[in-house]
């Protein structure tokens, strides 16, 4: 009989290692004897302990985030509408961006722009929103260099945005 020791006494080392610790193989549930008898005390009993929830809580209105449609924003209507002549890679209203798609006018056949507009309050303020301007240079092999730069029409285009989402409130307002 070709007996190992040493595997036959790591098994023990290991078995014996496993059931020190916690006293033994704890099942989850807890005793049976803190348990009350009666379905409604449980629940009551799981609900003061924090553990679960009710269905009518959760379906309840709590105070916290105050979600309205994108076309009751009017500083994400104005930006939607300053910037409607450049494709959109991405409009998130929930995230609060706006990413545009490359855009040349076709006058300058190498050089081309996208913006990306974030929203940083739904308030029409100028600290608002956050506008990102790129450029994009390539030479004739296509070899292309981007760079963000703050220029004239980052300053325009918050302008006009702000303009027109003052126009959207207002209009809001005589209604």
């Amino acid at each position: 009989m070709n007996f190992n020791i040493s595997k036959f006494a790591s098994l023990i080392l290991l078995v014996f290692l496993l059931n020190s610790c916690g006293g033994g193989l704890k099942l989850p549930g807890g005793d049976a004897r803190k348990v009350p008898v009666n379905a409604t005390d449980r629940v009551a009993k799981n609900l003061e302990e924090g553990k679960g929830f009710r269905l009518n809580d959760a379906l309840k209105s709590r105070p916290g985030g105050n979600f309205e449609f994108a076309s009751s924003n009017e500083l994400w209507r104005a930006s939607l509408d300053v910037i409607d002549f450049m494709p959109l890679t991405s409009a998130n209203y929930s995230g609060g961006i706006i990413i545009t798609d490359w855009y040349s006018d076709g006058t300058s056949g190498d050089q081309s722009i996208k913006i990306n507009i974030k929203f940083l309050t739904n308030e029409i303020r100028a600290d608002s929103l956050d506008i990102d301007i790129f450029y994009k240079i390539c030479d004739q092999n296509n070899n292309c260099k981007v760079e963000k730069k703050d220029t004239e029409l980052k300053v325009e285009l918050k302008k006009q945005i702000l303009k027109q989402a003052t126009l959207y409130k207002s209009q809001k307002k005589d209604e």
